[in-house]
């Protein structure tokens, strides 16, 4: 137990593991300290506060019972003791002193500590281009520069927007200009898709298009190389393809941990940067704690080292320090690297690998793709979920999950149920009959994941040859080959219009119930591509034809209900 104690940082983890720490050995003296004057915000809120959807940064402040968490809320409620505007300039280990240097005045004095916490967050990545010194660029590195946008896109005077990187904050940043504003967005990703290492290829093109027909345009696999202006200010982003218009540019392609303090302190540091932790978050100095956005923890399917800058993850890490600070032995296991984001009417959301990243990591994975009603299909209120489930073919074990919907808590609520079992290495047999609470206005009695689950088994038995969304956009465009032909199974009301402006070489329409007794319509000598509204009947179909001994068949999962979304519209 510590009667002295220092955290360094005083956004997310920092008040968090004080807090705790206070109430349970009231007596200690706690100081925290940091670089900005606005401390115990939520960092993740800041779109939304450029957006206006929050309309005040206070907002952003305030606890549930609408107070300000201010230094004078730390000192009177807490006991915590605050320095803002307030950089950590050193550590001395030997000493245990911080060195710390006002931001206001430039004085220089020393904190004594028991024990410290190190919790300096992340910083947007630089990139090394001409330019990012200009009027109208900006990183959001805090709530004071969210202020700042804020203010500028209030006054009019920005038209046009370009955001460089199409991770969570650029494409936030990218809805907030656009909607509330009106202002014409534009992102430039380095990478091939949005959300990249994070959603599958088809989910990413999903959520593209969803944001395209929001007016956000998109330039994959560009890389900005230049920023260029006039009298000071940006005017242009230069691309190694084209040049943009901007009178605002947000940098925001990724964040790395603040670990330099940590290494200037000679602790020890992951090569690809992040300080190294152990399951109590400690650092290799054990009167030292770390957390949050500027630590690696383990990622539980990989086993490996992950950096996952997430509010969430740091508020729980806290408390976790805030215990073993007064002499507990709480553990950090380690993360799945659960997350979502709201993308205009969509939610996008996951959890674990997706199936490039568990094959980098050497597990045969497949992933299974469904689209499937949130809840009962007569009740009136309903929208359908796209889920993408990645499991190793050896073991069934899941290995990731990740969905995108209208039905914006409905598909994170089962993101999280899944994320909550994964830890304990279930498999596709436990989605089977994992259970949930069920009454029609809020699911179905098979619920999207049991059903999820099941089509997983049907493919890792050989019984649903299923073919991948993008694999279906190839086989659309070799159509006319010869080698093809697509073979609608809906109810004549849906694929006789279908039919009659489909070229009948490649496309042939027998309603399912149908088929038993047409199996002599079946087109012969040619792969047969299934279809129907979700895959539930074309899944049927071709148990069906496999009887026939017609095996060349393949099932479009999620049928034309997914097709749509990728903007093929069979």
């Amino acid at each position: 137990m510590a009667d002295r104690v220092v955290i360094i940082g005083a956004v997310a983890l920092g008040p968090k593991a004080a807090c705790r720490y206070k109430r349970l050995v009231p007596s200690a003296e706690v100081t925290m300290v940091d670089m900005s004057p606005s401390i115990s915000y939520g960092g993740c809120g800041i779109p939304f506060y450029v957006s206006g959807d929050v309309s005040s940064p206070d907002e952003l402040k305030t606890t549930s019972f609408h107070v300000v968490r201010d230094p004078a809320f730390f000192e009177a409620a807490k006991g915590v003791h605050v320095r803002p505007s307030t950089r950590a300039v050193s550590i001395d280990r030997q000493k245990k002193e911080v060195l710390i240097e006002s931001l206001a005045t430039g004085a220089q004095e020393t904190l004594p500590y028991d024990k410290l916490v190190i919790a300096t967050g992340s910083s947007p990545r630089a990139l090394p281009i001409p330019g990012v010194e200009l009027e109208g660029v900006h990183a959001i590195s805090g709530l004071d520069e969210a202020i700042e946008i804020r203010e500028l896109v209030q006054t009019g005077a920005v038209e046009k927007a370009v955001i460089v990187g199409a991770g969570f904050i650029g494409l936030e940043m990218a809805e907030a200009l656009a909607d509330m504003w009106g202002i014409d967005t534009s992102v430039v990703e380095i990478t091939d898709q949005l959300l990249p290492g994070l959603a599958s290829p088809h989910l990413a093109d999903m959520a593209r298009r969803h944001m395209e027909e929001n007016d956000i345009s998109f330039y994959f696999g560009e890389k900005v190389t230049a920023l260029e202006g006039a009298d000071g200010r940006v005017t242009r982003v230069v691309t190694d393809k084209r040049t943009l218009d901007a009178d605002l540019v947000i940098m925001a392609a990724g964040v790395a941990p603040n670990d330099g303090l940590a290494r200037e302190a000679g602790l020890d540091v992951h090569e690809r940067g992040g300080i190294i932790v152990d399951d109590e978050l400690r650092t290799s100095d054990p009167d030292i704690f770390s957390g949050g956005d500027c630590v690696v923890v383990k990622h539980l399917i990989s086993g490996k080292p992950t950096f996952l800058p997430m509010g969430s993850m740091a508020n729980r890490q806290g408390r976790i320090i805030g215990d073993n600070l007064a002499g507990r032995h709480k553990k950090f296991p380690g993360v799945l690297g659960s997350w979502c984001v709201k993308l205009f009417e969509h939610a996008v959301t996951g959890v674990g690998l997706t199936a490039a990243a568990a094959a980098r990591e050497g597990f045969d994975a497949i992933n299974v793709h469904i689209s499937q009603l949130d809840r009962a299909h007569f009740y009136p209120e309903k929208g359908l979920m796209y889920l993408d489930l990645v499991v190793d073919r050896n073991t069934g074990k899941v290995l990731g999950l990740q969905g995108m919907s209208k039905m914006r808590d409905a598909v994170v609520g089962r993101i999280n149920a899944v994320a909550a079992a994964m830890p304990h290495g279930i498999t596709v047999d436990d989605l089977q009959i994992m259970e949930f609470a069920y009454s029609p206005p809020f699911s179905s009695a098979m619920d999207v994941i049991n059903a999820l689950g099941n089509v997983a088994s049907n493919i890792l038995d050989g019984m649903n040859r299923g073919l991948a969304p993008e694999e279906f956009i190839k086989r659309w465009e070799d159509k006319d080959s010869g080698e093809i032909c697509f073979l609608d199974l809906r109810a004549s009301a849906d694929s006789g219009p279908v039919a009659e402006r489909m070229d009948p070489t490649y496309w042939k329409a027998i309603p399912q119930d149908e088929l038993p007794k047409r199996m002599d319509e079946v087109p012969r000598g040619r792969k047969l591509v299934l279809v129907c509204n979700t895959g539930a009947r074309s899944y049927e179909a071709q148990v069906m034809l496999d009887a026939a001994g017609l095996t060349d068949t393949e099932n479009l999962q999620g049928g034309v209900a997914t097709a749509r979304m990728l903007g093929i519209e069979p």
